[in-house]
């Protein structure tokens, strides 16, 4: 499953072998919640924060204590057993039962070895086993009479499940069989790699699909959140049995593990885990090497590139070689962010895990869009323009959300409807004003260390400067301190209300509310409860969102990274029968963008 950026735990709890048990109290600081509203990828952004140790048991028992002053949708558990796996529970009742493993994997801690197996991993879950074949699993699956899935992405690794509360205990062994005990024929491997390159020459004939995983090639440049999330087309033909089996040594380990459950009492979930996580254990040392005469990968000619006034010279070993199909096209980069060929020699994981992902912003302009077969569809231009913005452990990370949902957006034909975010500035300013534009939405993509905020937009052929120009115009005015197009109380109320509907509304699934919770304690060790979360948008200022939009879209955001502050624009024009396109100059785009006081130059 494609599944664009998440996040990655950091690992809390006991350490040697002592399981601790924690009653989390509501949090006193700003953090967010990922489902609200779901923001173009996904994104996921929470408060980090560490809660207060309230009890520690001093067997190797687990002791469980409870708290019935508190409100069930607050009272969540954590216990960390003797062997790091952590168990989270929220056990709020229900008819329906949520389980989930979240691992702190994904192409943002890939080597040059390793890249693009998350992309496969995550399409080889629940296959053949030791103890089933492909076809019992998939029975056992169906008896289950719910939802299990597994996906990738930027920062983890997802096995999720919601069933009946009486299946809890067969979704958890079918869950741990297809982590620990996989099989993993050479067989399934080529036919999960027959069925990703069909499904990533799907992606690449969608710009709406594949521009968004542009912009982190472009913003990053090969480093960290730049690694591709979608398998590199040339890196097919290389992974092999033996190329999955040293991700699996590098990623599955107990300590990096979080197994989460809603509608379970903490309990029972503490003996399910134990009993089929109990015995990981964690290895002394992960060796890659032994698989480096099997983990091959092939050199890749590099596209041509060049340099403009204003911008450093172009890399032209960077993103180009991690990213597939990117021939004959432009490139500028910010920085001179330079990326090694990908090679044989697996480095230790250990420091790719740890390294901040470093901004560099920059410029990338895919071939030209060849008009359609079908006449009666329409011919549109891309383009997509993006600032470093804050991560997830940020305290203004809820006003940056506020300021997604105020700008909002769409397409040019909607139902409309309440709650559709019809009277969002992108609908009000850009769609409403201006027919020859197809599309426009503003976009937030948090995670641990980094972040992407900007405005995405398809238009006619031919418009792409005016679009930029009115892009950049939206985004400016959020920096106002007066004038009609500064920001108003009664704008900010409306966006306010939207978010927290949103997130109450979003929880009302079983397997968001199961997300939420396994993704809270793997990157913050803890739950920030949703009463909470809507507390601190509602306490947000006009003064709160300006302050943080001028931060942001003036390249000021000081990340752990110490990104450029510099533009990140990545484009792609329609061609119209019988008129040439003009490319469109990164030289061009950096002044017209710099005219509007946008990014760092």
């Amino acid at each position: 499953m494609f599944r664009p950026c998440r996040l990655r735990g950091l690992p809390w709890g006991a350490k040697g072998s002592r399981a601790t048990t924690r009653i989390l109290a509501p949090a006193r600081q700003r953090a967010y919640h990922p489902t609200a509203p779901r923001w173009n990828a996904r994104s996921d952004i929470r408060e980090q924060r560490r809660p207060e140790k309230l009890e520690q048991s001093r067997s190797k028992e687990p002791h469980i204590s409870q708290d019935a002053s508190k409100d069930p949708t607050e009272l969540d558990q954590i216990t960390t057993l003797p062997n790091g796996v952590r168990v989270a529970t929220e056990a709020l009742p229900g008819p329906f039962s949520g389980v989930g493993v979240y691992l702190d994997a994904g192409s943002r801690y890939e080597n040059d070895s390793l890249r693009g197996v998350s992309h496969i991993i995550d399409r080889l879950a629940f296959k053949s086993t030791s103890k089933r074949s492909a076809d019992d699993m998939l029975e056992s699956m169906e008896s289950l009479g719910g939802n299990i899935q597994c996906a990738s992405s930027r920062e983890t690794l997802m096995y999720q499940s919601a069933t009946f509360n009486a299946a809890v205990p067969s979704a958890v062994g079918i869950l741990a069989e297809t982590i620990q005990d996989p099989l993993i024929t050479d067989e399934e491997v080529l036919q999960q790699l027959d069925t990703a390159d069909y499904e990533i020459n799907e992606i690449w004939s969608k710009p709406e699909l594949i521009l968004p995983e542009l912009v982190h090639s472009a913003a990053y440049n090969g480093n960290t959140l730049g690694n591709p999330l979608l398998c590199p087309k040339e890196r097919l033909g290389e992974i092999t049995r033996s190329t999955i089996e040293a991700y699996r040594q590098t990623f599955f380990k107990p300590e990096r593990m979080v197994v989460a459950y809603v509608g379970v009492k903490h309990e029972d979930a503490v003996k399910l885990t134990e009993q089929y996580f109990g015995d990981m254990k964690a290895p002394s040392q992960t060796i890659l090497n032994a698989t480096a005469d099997s983990v091959s990968t092939p050199s890749i000619p590099h596209p041509s590139s060049y340099s403009s006034p204003g911008s450093s010279q172009a890399d032209t070993n960077g993103i180009l070689s991690k990213v597939p199909f990117l021939k004959n096209m432009s490139t500028s980069a910010s920085q001179n962010a330079q990326v090694s060929n990908l090679t044989t020699s697996l480095t230790p994981p250990d420091g790719d895990l740890t390294a901040a992902a470093h901004y560099t912003g920059g410029f990338l302009s895919l071939p030209p869009i060849p008009p359609p077969a079908n006449p009666a569809l329409p011919r549109l231009s891309y383009i997509h323009l993006a600032f470093e913005a804050l991560p997830i452990s940020h305290n203004d990370i809820y006003a940056l959300a506020t300021l997604q949902t105020l700008l909002g957006g769409g397409g040019s034909f909607s139902a409309g409807g309440p709650g559709k975010g019809m009277y969002s500035r992108l609908y009000t300013n850009v769609l409403n004003q201006h027919g020859w534009v197809e599309s426009c939405t503003a976009f937030n993509h948090s995670y641990t260390d980094s972040g992407l905020f900007g405005i995405s937009a398809s238009c006619m052929p031919g418009k792409v400067s005016q679009m930029l120009e009115v892009m950049c115009k939206e985004l400016h005015a959020l920096t106002l301190e007066h004038g009609f197009a500064a920001l108003k109380e009664v704008e900010v109320a409306r966006a306010k209300n939207q978010l927290r509907s949103s997130l109450l509304m979003n929880l009302e699934s079983r397997m968001v509310e199961l997300e939420d919770l396994g993704r809270q304690v793997q990157v913050h060790g803890a739950k920030v409860g949703v009463k909470e979360m809507c507390s601190i948008i509602e306490g947000l200022t006009v003064q709160d969102l300006r302050r943080v939009a001028t931060q942001v879209v003036s390249g000021l955001v000081q990340n752990k990274g110490s990104g450029s502050g510099a533009p990140t624009v990545v484009l792609q024009e329609g061609e119209e029968e019988g008129r040439t396109l003009k490319p469109f100059q990164w030289s061009e785009i950096q002044e017209r963008i710099a005219r509007w006081h946008l990014g760092r130059h």
